[in-house]
């Protein structure tokens, strides 16, 4: 009797431990990815703007392995993310094989001395400071340059000054000569990734090239349909409407996102097992192309077989009509109504 109560609570020692290995290699499976950047990144509000960053949006195109934890901040450079103590908020949670996705300039450029920093010299020091320390952590630091701006603007912009491509009153903006070529504005602030992901032998993304191959190909007027170009009327969120050439709209957000999942997929391997691209997506948090699945059903084609992705929250299923082809895909909690 003693022999098989012991049989018993060895069994259930076994059983135990098997579940906590399980649990265990399940939860070595999920991957974190960290983002750290500025505005062009970051999430939005979406109760009060249009406006989306590539980051707020990424999540889309990967699967629910993969969980995208966005840091970055409207107006931050490296320095000020540093000096705002928001970095080591994000240091004091990366774990061994957690990714750091790292996208700086646009704001490194400013001259005001809270945010200021030189290519070669400063801001090189600051990614340095980023890569080293994620790698301490035993994370895996990726450094991106900056997305570009859409500078159709015959008169030059200096590198610190982009107000004229941030007219935030459509109404009294400044009339701008534009042609169809499209101009940097970044300089050298465009090397110091690239550099220092050399000299660190890190992941590097070219996401200025990316997306100036993808506005120069659009053209100056197409290219406005990436960012926060609205008439005056044309959305209840920015009733005077927005000339804005930096920030993205939703649809913008998806496309940079879009490309630049693939980038990292080709520079960091073990990622692109994990790439999704649907061909809708919908959330209620603002990361997706609609907010409601009436408003995505409204985009589907007649005909044509489309996957419409659902992230989180419980819905209630929708009749969808014989002339459209659509397959459901619930992700990262998302349930029917039952």
């Amino acid at each position: 009797m003693k022999h098989n109560l012991l049989k018993q609570i060895i069994g259930s020692m076994v059983a135990v431990v098997t579940c906590c290995l399980l649990l265990s290699a399940k939860s070595d499976s999920h991957i974190r990815l960290f983002m750290i950047g500025d505005s062009t990144m970051a999430n939005k509000n979406y109760e009060t703007t249009p406006e989306r960053g590539w980051g707020m949006v990424l999540q889309c195109y990967f699967d629910d392995e993969v969980e995208v934890d966005n840091h970055a901040v409207n107006g931050r450079s490296s320095k000020s993310f540093i000096n705002e103590g928001r970095w080591q908020k994000v240091l004091d949670k990366i774990r061994p094989g957690d990714y750091v996705f790292i996208q700086f300039g646009h704001n490194d450029e400013k001259p005001q001395p809270d945010r200021h920093t030189d290519p070669g010299t400063t801001f090189d020091d600051n990614l340095r400071r980023f890569v080293r320390e994620t790698r301490e952590r035993g994370g895996i630091p990726v450094l991106f340059n900056a997305v570009v701006r859409r500078n159709f603007v015959v008169e030059q912009v200096k590198n610190d000054d982009d107000e004229k491509l941030r007219n935030i009153d459509a109404k009294n903006a400044p009339v701008v000569v534009e042609d169809d070529t499209l101009r940097d504005t970044h300089g050298a602030y465009l090397l110091s990734p690239r550099n220092v992901a050399k000299e660190e032998g890190c992941a590097f993304v070219d996401a200025n090239s990316i997306t100036h191959n993808l506005e120069q190909s659009m053209g100056r007027e197409e290219s406005k349909r990436l960012h926060m170009w609205f008439a005056p009327g044309e959305n209840p969120l920015v009733p005077n409407g927005r000339r804005d050439n930096t920030h993205y709209n939703i649809y913008g957000a998806h496309t940079v996102a879009r490309l630049l999942a693939d980038a990292v997929c080709k520079e960091v391997k073990p990622l692109a097992k994990h790439r999704v691209n649907y061909d809708i997506a919908v959330s209620r948090d603002g990361r997706g192309d609609c907010f409601t699945l009436e408003e995505a059903l409204s985009l589907v084609p007649s005909g044509k077989r489309t996957t419409i992705q659902i992230l989180g929250s419980e819905w209630e299923k929708p009749l969808v009509g014989k002339d459209k082809k659509v397959k459901f895909v619930l992700r990262m909690g998302a349930k029917w109504k039952k």
